[in-house]
This record gives structure tokens, sequence and C-alpha cells, in this order.
């Protein structure tokens, strides 16, 4: 299985430019199912690190990280006792909580080098962004958590420097469907790439409870993850390879192929016999610009799109988003 996605910002760069520069990459790339997510004991989940990340291996994920709360859990250990080359990681995280007011403020700092801890302000976005930058200050990667949770978070396209959000959570407290008059986050992304930011979305756990498996109503494993196109089973090759769009989020749809040309987008799902899919390309103002029940489906570039993102609905309800690709004016 291979993917070639179309990284760029919202500069009128040449598609063909961009193609040219993936078939440079290097051909030994494999793909590897991770959570960027997930808490344990030392914050507010019900397990120990060993036992979350020993969940995580056994259900076939290639990198986990532990992202308590205000806390940088160590994972030196884990890694000496379950880590193997190429098939098994942990990344060191931390979940930067912060609040005000009434809002909920959490960042995800992935790969850190120490802790960071609560961040202070005087409104909603200058603790967001505050956040971020002392993700970056340890050459770490930021990630904006739950948007909706407690209806927190309305500016995620005033941010700088950051370029991944959570399109789903599976904690079943974060509102992703929207309410009230406040966006789902899915429809949130197709406003903000409407306003010339670009966004990747991802998908993950937020589990906090691993003693009742299945519970609905409690935060459990296996409900979202990324699937990311790296060279190497490394930090930082996850990582740049997340932070250029390299990856696909899935709620449990699976691809076979993404591939993206100067002309054309093409997606293919690992089919399932007992389901059917419809593939649909989405472009500015979230509006559909075509659909398939074939896979694979191919939608061809017009130059009027603003940007092309794909999605996968599989008919028990799971699905898969690919990243956004921006499209330059012809």
């Amino acid at each position: 299985m291979r993917m070639r996605s179309l990284v760029a910002g919202f500069i009128a760069i040449q598609l063909s430019l961009v193609a040219a520069a993936q078939s440079a990459r290097p051909a030994a790339v494999r793909w590897y199912k991770g959570n960027t997510h997930t808490h344990t004991l030392e914050s507010d989940g019900d397990s120990t690190p060993d036992e979350v990340t020993r969940w995580y291996k056994e259900h076939g994920y290639n990198f986990l990280v532990l992202s308590d709360h205000n806390v940088r859990t160590s994972i030196d250990a884990l890694n000496a006792k379950y880590g193997a080359p190429g098939t098994f990681t942990l990344i060191p995280g931390e979940e930067v909580t912060s609040s005000f007011e009434s809002k909920s403020i959490h960042v995800n700092g992935i790969d850190t080098r120490e802790r960071i801890g609560r961040q202070q302000g005087a409104s909603v976005l200058e603790i967001l962004q505050r956040s971020v930058d002392a993700i970056r200050a340890q050459d770490a990667v930021p990630h904006i958590n739950h948007p909706n949770f407690n209806w927190s978070l309305t500016q995620l396209q005033s941010v700088r420097n950051n370029k991944l959000f959570e399109i789903y959570n599976g904690h079943p407290m974060v509102n992703n469907a929207g309410g009230g008059g406040i966006a789902g986050t899915e429809a949130a992304w197709d406003v903000i790439l409407s306003n010339g930011v670009l966004l990747y979305g991802i998908a993950v756990d937020d589990a906090h409870h691993f003693k009742d498996l299945g519970n609905p109503k409690l935060a459990g494993p296996g409900r979202g993850w990324v699937v990311v196109r790296a060279e190497t089973l490394s930090p930082r090759a996850i990582l740049s390879a997340m932070e250029r769009g390299d990856f696909y989020a899935s709620t449990g749809v699976e691809l076979s192929d993404y591939v993206v040309t100067p002309d054309a987008v093409t997606v293919d799902v690992k089919k399932e016999s007992y389901a059917q899919y419809r593939i649909q390309f989405i472009g500015k103002g979230g509006a559909i610009l075509q659909e398939s029940l074939d896979s694979p489906a191919t939608y061809t570039l017009r130059g009027t799109e603003g940007y092309v993102r794909a999605r996968v609905l599989e008919s028990n309800g799971r699905i898969a988003w690919c990243q956004p690709v921006v499209i330059p004016s012809r």
C-alpha cells in the first residue's frame, strides 16, 4: 500500500512541482498506525502506563503517545519493555491543559523534552497560542484537541504555527457533531480551509478507561487513529510525515491507496465483504464535488476547487478522512 499526499500552503505553487518532490522521496516507506492522545493513572486515566501501552501493542498499533494532563509520563522503561524496531514505539508527550473562565484549552505536545504545564493568558486565543508556542519551543509538535469540548475553541484559524487538530475524538463528551448553533469539527474544518488556513485533521481515542472496555459511556481505546506514511518508525519521521499531511485519519476504514498527481486525486479502499462504501471528494465551502460507490475512485482536478479532500463513509458508520490538497487556480 502506498500514499502520495500533496502538501502545500495556500500559496499558488504548481501541483506538478509538488508531485515531483513526492516522487523523489525514498521508496522504502511504510504505513504506521498510531494514537497520539491517551491517558493513564499519571493523570486521570484508570490504568497504569504499562497496562495502557500493552493494550495498544496487542491491538496492532505501531506507535503511541501517552498524553497525560500537564504530565510528561516517562516512557523509557516502557520502550525498553515493549518497543521493537519497525514494529512498536512510544513517543513522549503531554496534554498541555489550561482553562479560561468556563472554557477548556487542551493542546497535545508530541515528542516533548520536558514537562510544559498549564498556560496563562487574558483570553482563550491567547492561552491557546501560548500553549502552541511552548510546545514549539521544545521542537515538539502540537495538535489542538477536541475543539467542541465545553464548546471552547472557535478561533482555530487564528492560531499561528499549528498544523494539526482533532477532526475526531473518541471521548463521549466532546461534541464532535456540534450542536446549538456551533458547527461540528468537520464542518468547522471546511470553514477554516475555505478561509485559506491549512490544517490537517487527525483522529484519536482520548482514552481514559481500560477497565470497562466497550462501554460507550466511557472513554475507551480503539475508536480513532491515524495511519502515517513514513520512512522509519521514529518520532521525527512520524511527526514530519504528519505535518506534511502524509497520513489519513480513521474510525475503522482502511485505505489501500491514496494518490495525488498534478491532474487527479485517487482513493482506493481496502474493502470488507460485509460493508458498502461511499467515497466523497469535498471542496471549498464543504461542497461535495463528486461521489462514488466504486473503489478506487478518481477525481479529476479542475483548478477551481480551492482545495480537495476525500472522505470515505462505510455502511456501519465508520469513516476515513484524507488530508486536504490545495488546488492553485488555473
